[in-house]
Parts: structure tokens; sequence; C-alpha cells
């Protein structure tokens, strides 16, 4: 099953580093946020990877470059074509498509139509890292055969919770995850019929196609209570690097969650 990355954003809210790198490419420890992505499908033995590049493209094509260089890989930079290597040590796939600079999520996802080859394939973003079992992701979407699957999650607490007595504090906790309401945690399952939803590049995934898809009855919600964190500022950066240097980061699969 091919897992599609978005990676062509701006990334403005961490223009720290994003206006050197792409976001994709920022470092969580010893390597970019992507490549941490990409190991969390391999720990499921999913090998087959189409990222759809934008702003700052030919830094992610050169990053592929060097680590593909070898006799075992597959990929595609910008030519639209893909080139099959016959010796195979680990089968990894890895394909890099530029998706336009101007165009959005829905826009990026449908500039890969042509190489999406199962019925159904995942999808998610470059900035997004989380425990979530692959496994039982997809396994969940066959079983109710809709034309797509949103992972929700708990989304993470900022601040710390009050409880108050008019005026007076009864009880303070520092939380780190809401037990109330549920947000796009971003690791998604579609059938090919999503691409029937997608207008053009502007089309804005969040928007117009998961909203009639919802209104059709095609979208199911797999609930994931483990762990998740998108790296949308410098803080969450940092959060992740902490986890990082622990030697213990929760995103490293051990397909319990």
């Amino acid at each position: 099953m091919e897992i599609v990355i978005l990676a062509g954003g701006f990334g403005t809210r961490l223009s720290e580093y994003t206006t050197r790198i792409p976001k994709p490419m920022i470092e969580i420890g010893d390597k970019p946020i992507l490549m941490h992505i990409i190991n969390l499908y391999k720990s499921f033995n999913h090998n087959n990877f189409i990222i759809a590049t934008g702003y700052k493209s030919e830094m992610i094509n050169d990053y592929f470059q060097v680590l593909l260089r070898s006799k075992d890989q597959e990929y595609d930079f910008n030519s639209g074509k893909s080139k099959q290597l016959s010796e195979s040590k680990n089968n990894l796939i890895i394909k890099t498509v530029f998706s336009g600079i101007d165009s959005m999520t829905g826009g990026r996802l449908l500039s890969i139509k042509k190489y999406i080859n199962e019925d159904n394939f995942m999808l998610t973003y470059g900035d997004g890292l989380s425990n979530i079992n692959i496994d039982k992701l997809v396994e969940f979407h066959k079983s109710h055969g809709k034309i797509a699957t949103i992972t929700s999650v708990r989304p993470n607490a900022r601040f710390g919770a009050l409880n108050l007595d008019g005026e007076r504090v009864t009880a303070f906790k520092e939380k780190k995850q809401l037990n109330e309401g549920w947000i796009n945690g971003g690791f998604f399952v579609f059938n090919k019929k999503i691409f029937d939803y997608i207008d053009n590049k502007l089309t804005i995934l969040e928007k117009e196609p998961l909203e009639e898809l919802a209104q059709n009855n095609e979208l199911m919600a797999y609930k994931h209570n483990g762990f998740w964190q998108c790296m949308d500022t410098k803080r969450d950066k940092d959060y992740l690097q902490e986890l990082w240097d622990s030697g213990n980061p929760p995103w490293i699969s051990k397909k319990n969650s």
C-alpha cells in the first residue's frame, strides 16, 4: 500500500528554520522529522512512499539522492518517471513528486494521483509524529468499506486547567492532554475514490472534500488515544527534541499502542 506524505508547505510558523530548509527537513535528533515518519511506517512493513514536495523541494530531493545512493532503491525526482531497480535489500521505495509551490493539501494529493496503483492508500502530513498502530488503522479502514478514514486524537493541552468556585480556585492541574474532544491527527487511509472529491490544486483537503465525505457518510474515525504531536511551532519542535533526548521517544513504534 502506498503512503503519501504531504511535504510542500511553507511552514511559516517555524520561520526560524524554514527560511533555510523545508519544514519536513527540520531535524529531531539525528534525522529530519520526515525520516521519523517514514520509519514509523517501515516498522509496520510498509515501504512504498510518495512524497509530495513544493517549497524548497530540491532540498528534499538532494537528501534522498544521497540516502538512496545504493542498488536496492527506487526514486523519482520531479521527472514524473520512476525507475525500478532489480536488486532489493530492504525494498524501500521513495518517490518525490513536485506538487507545486502554491498548491493546497488537496491539490498536492491530486498531483500524485497517477502514482496510486492500489484501491487504498495511506496519507499523512510531513510534520506529525505518533505511536499509532498502522496495522490496526489499516484493518479498521478495510472493515468499514467507506472511502476515507481519519485518525482522531486528543488535542494537547497547552495551559493549566482550573476548577473555580466563583473567583476561588478549588483545583489546578497542568494537563498534557485534554479528555474532551477529538481533532484531526493526520494519519489517513483513503480509497482512490477520494480523487473524485478534489477539484484542483487550490482544493484544501480538510475543507470541502472531508466535509462532503462526512455529509455522505463516507468518513470514519479511527480513535488513537496514544502519543501524538504535531510540529507547528518552535515550542513543538523543542518538545519533540526533549523527548528524543530522553532516550525513549514515544513515537518509536512498539506495535502495542
